[in-house]
């Protein structure tokens, strides 16, 4: 299992590399795919707006992809 600090530098390599390649990064439409089914969740759901669905679903795509 991978150390807090590791996880944390993932994610900011991450970020940083999305935020610089756009759709041309392997984790970008992962993680614009789980906010859109989020979001559809979000719509769906009783208890759960749009904009938590959506946050929930892109942190759970993106969690998923630096875990790894």
């Amino acid at each position: 299992m991978s150390e807090p600090g590791d996880l944390l530098e993932k994610a900011k390599a991450e970020i940083s590399g999305m935020a610089k390649q756009g759709l041309g990064h392997p984790s970008t439409k992962p993680v614009l795919t789980g906010a859109a089914i989020g979001a559809v969740a979000g719509v769906v759901l009783p208890l759960v707006s749009l904009p938590l669905g959506l946050a929930a679903g892109a942190g759970i795509a993106f969690w998923s992809r630096i875990r790894r």
